[in-house]
C-alpha cells in the first residue's frame, strides 16, 4: 500500500514548530517539516493539509507555491493586516493564532486523517511520437472502466487536444483557455462538473484555435481539484517542460517515462530523463516495441539507469480506433490494457481494483 501522506508544515520558528508537533500529536497524526518554500515545494501539493508558519507566509507569497485547498496560516503573535493581506494574496483559507486556536488545529490535523486523496501519475514521451499520448489516455479508460473516478489532464499545448484520443472534441466543457483566463480561481467541484465528462472519467484538454500557456497557478488548482474529488490523476506532460509541467511533475505521485526500443529514441530520452530527474528522482521506465536492432529492454533500462515497470508491443488497432473516435484501451484486451492495468495497481496498491 503507498504511505499515507502528512500534514505539511512550513515554518524555521523552532518555537512555533514545538506548539504544532504538540497540537499534531493530539490530533493524533505526525507531520512533515519544511524549513522553507524551497523544501515545502515538491511536498506542497500532495499533502492533505498544509500550515504555514507565520514566519514563512511573505516567502511562500515571494516563492509563488500554487495555490490549493487546506492552507492555513499558524503564528504565535496577534493577526495583524498586513498578515491578512498576504494570506490572501497566497488563497490561504484561515489564520490561527495560538494558543487561542490551540483547539481549531488540533481538529484540523484529526480532519485530514479521514481525507481521501487522490493519486497522480505523470507520463512523459523520451522522444516525439514515443506514445505518451497513447499511454496517459489508455491510462484513464482503464481507470475509469474500473469504476476508479479519473481525471485526465493534458498538459502540452502542442500535442493537438488529448479529447480527439477519446472523440470528444465537440463534447460541451471547458478547455485549458477558459481556466488559463482564471489562473488559480477555481472552485474544484465547480471546475471538475464543468470539463467534458462520461461515466466516471473526465478530461481537461486544449483547444484547436488556441495554445494558450497553462499558469502554474490554474495546474495546481486543477491537481488539487483532482485530489480532492478523484480517485486518480493521469498527466500527460509535454517534452519542452513549462511551469505547469514542472508543478504537475513535482506533484505526481509516481511518474513514467516510455521510450520507443530504438537507439536514437534511447538518446533522446536520456536528455528527458535527466531533465525529469532534475525536478524529481523517482522516474520509471516503459518501453514500446518493435525494436528494429535488436534493442532489448533491459539494455535500453540500464542505459538510461531507470527501473524498467513495463513493455509494450505493437497494436496497429489502436492507432485505427483512435481515428473512429476509441479511446485506447477500450475494449480492456491486448498488451496496452494490460500495461494499464498494472501501471494502476502499482499507483493504488490495490491489483483487486483494476482487475479485467
Amino acid at each position: 500500500m503507498p504511505a499515507a501522506r502528512l500534514p505539511l508544515v512550513v515554518t524555521s520558528d523552532p518555537d512555533l514548530l514545538d506548539d504544532l508537533l504538540r497540537l499534531a500529536a493530539a490530533g493524533g497524526t505526525e507531520i512533515d517539516v519544511a524549513p522553507d518554500p524551497a523544501a515545502a515545494r515538491p511536498r506542497y501539493g500532495t499533502a492533505p493539509l498544509v500550515m504555514i508558519g507565520a514566519d514563512q507566509l511573505d516567502a511562500c507569497l515571494r516563492a509563488r507555491l500554487p495555490r490549493r485547498s487546506r492552507v492555513a496560516v499558524v503564528g504565535r503573535d496577534e493577526v495583524t493586516e498586513t498578515m491578512w493581506a498576504a494570506a490572501n494574496a497566497h488563497g490561504v483559507e484561515h489564520i490561527a493564532e495560538l494558543p487561542v486556536a490551540d483547539s481549531w488545529v488540533v481538529d484540523r490535523f484529526a480532519e485530514q486523517l479521514d481525507q481521501p486523496i487522490g493519486r497522480v501519475l505523470a507520463v512523459i514521451g523520451g522522444r516525439g511520437g514515443a506514445g505518451a499520448s497513447t499511454l496517459a489516455a489508455g491510462l484513464a479508460t482503464t481507470a475509469a472502466a474500473a469504476r476508479h473516478r479519473t481525471l485526465l489532464i493534458d498538459a502540452d499545448p502542442l500535442g493537438g487536444g488529448l479529447d480527439l484520443m477519446f472523440g470528444w472534441e465537440r463534447r460541451d466543457g471547458l478547455r485549458w483557455s477558459a481556466l488559463a483566463e482564471a489562473g488559480g480561481r477555481v472552485d474544484p467541484p465547480t471546475l471538475l462538473e464543468a470539463l467534458p465528462h462520461r461515466g466516471d472519467l473526465v478530461v481537461l484538454s486544449f483547444d484547436r484555435e488556441a495554445t494558450p500557456l497553462v499558469p502554474a497557478e490554474a495546474m495546481g488548482a486543477t491537481i488539487d481539484a483532482g485530489r480532492r474529488a478523484r480517485d486518480v490523476i493521469v498527466v500527460d506532460l509535454p517534452r519542452r517542460l513549462d511551469d505547469a509541467g514542472v508543478l504537475a511533475l513535482e506533484c505526481a505521485d509516481q511518474a513514467v517515462l516510455i521510450v520507443p526500443a530504438e537507439v536514437r529514441a534511447s538518446a533522446a530520452a536520456a536528455r528527458i530523463a535527466r531533465m525529469v530527474q532534475a525536478h524529481r528522482r523517482e522516474l520509471a521506465l516503459v518501453v514500446r516495441g518493435p525494436s528494429p536492432g535488436k534493442l532489448k529492454p533491459r539494455e535500453i533500462s540500464a542505459a538510461l539507469g531507470l527501473p524498467l515497470i513495463g513493455t509494450l508491443r505493437p497494436e496497429p488497432a489502436i492507432s485505427q480506433g483512435v481515428e473512429r473516435g476509441v479511446a485506447p484501451a477500450a475494449e480492456g484486451k491486448g498488451p496496452l490494457a494490460d500495461l494499464c492495468r498494472h501501471l494502476l495497481a502499482d499507483l493504488l496498491g490495490d491489483t483487486a481494483g483494476v482487475a479485467a
